[in-house]
C-alpha cells in the first residue's frame, strides 16, 4: 500500500486524496442522473454538493477539534499539524446535512427530497474514500493472526509490519453495498425522508461494529 502513486515534477498524486476527488466526482454524476429521473432540479446538484461539501468539511475538522481539545489546549500547534488529516466522519456527516438543509431553505425547495437525493451518493463516495484510507494506511485494524490481515511496509500512520485487520476495505465494502441497498429502498420508498433515514440507521449500525476492530484508538472522544 503507497500513498504515493505518482510524481510529475513537483506534483504529487497521493492515493487519499485521488480517491476522495473520484468518490466525490461519482457522488455528484449519479446524484445529478437520478434528479433527472426524479423529475427533480437537477441544475441545484452541484449548487447543493458545494454546500455539503464546505459544511461537511467544517464539521470534520470541528469535531475533530472537540476531541483534540485537551492537546490543542496544551499545544496550540497542533492544529496547524493536523490541518491536512484531522478530519472526524459523524462531524462531516452533520455538518453536511445542515449544509444541504440551509441550501434548500435558501432555494425553497423540499429538503427531504434533495435528502433522500444524496445520501446514496454519499455511501458512495464514503466506498472510494475508504479505499484512500487503505492506500494512506490511516484508519486501520487491530493486530490478527488471520490470513485476510494486511501488514504496511511504510505508512506514516499504521504501524509497520504486522498483521492488521483491513478495516478500511470492510469499510469501503459496506459502503459500497450500502449505496445498492439504498438505491433499491429509494425506488419502493413510502414518505418522504425515508432514504435518508436508512442511511442514518445503515451507517451508525456498521460503524459502531467496525469500532470493535478498530486498532486507531487515539481519535478522542466528546
Amino acid at each position: 500500500m503507497k500513498n504515493e502513486l505518482l510524481t510529475i515534477g513537483p506534483v504529487t498524486i497521493h492515493g487519499y486524496g485521488l480517491m476522495i476527488g473520484i468518490g466525490v466526482i461519482a457522488a455528484y454524476l449519479t446524484a445529478e442522473y437520478r434528479a433527472r429521473k426524479l423529475k427533480l432540479d437537477a441544475d441545484q446538484v452541484f449548487s447543493l454538493v458545494i454546500w455539503c461539501l464546505v459544511f461537511g468539511g467544517l464539521g470534520s475538522k470541528l469535531l475533530f477539534c472537540l476531541t483534540q481539545l485537551d492537546t490543542i489546549l496544551a499545544d496550540p500547534s497542533y492544529l496547524l499539524h493536523s490541518l491536512a488529516n484531522g478530519w472526524v466522519v459523524y462531524g462531516g456527516l452533520i455538518g453536511g446535512v445542515l449544509g444541504g438543509f440551509l441550501f434548500c431553505r435558501h432555494k425553497k425547495i423540499n429538503f427531504l427530497s434533495y435528502f433522500d437525493l444524496a445520501l446514496p451518493s454519499v455511501a458512495l463516495a464514503q466506498g472510494f474514500g475508504r479505499i484512500g484510507c487503505f492506500l494512506a494506511g490511516c484508519c486501520y485494524g487491530r493486530p490478527t493472526d488471520s490470513a485476510l490481515g494486511i501488514t504496511f511496509t511504510n505508512s506514516a500512520y499504521a504501524p509497520n509490519g504486522i498483521s492488521l485487520i483491513p478495516t478500511q476495505l470492510i469499510s469501503s465494502g459496506l459502503d459500497f453495498l450500502h449505496f445498492f441497498v439504498l438505491l433499491y429502498i429509494a425506488k419502493h420508498k413510502k414518505a418522504e425522508g425515508q432514504v435518508g433515514g436508512f442511511y442514518l440507521i445503515f451507517y451508525s449500525i456498521g460503524r459502531f461494529i467496525l469500532e470493535f476492530f478498530r486498532g486507531d484508538m487515539e481519535r478522542g472522544s466528546v
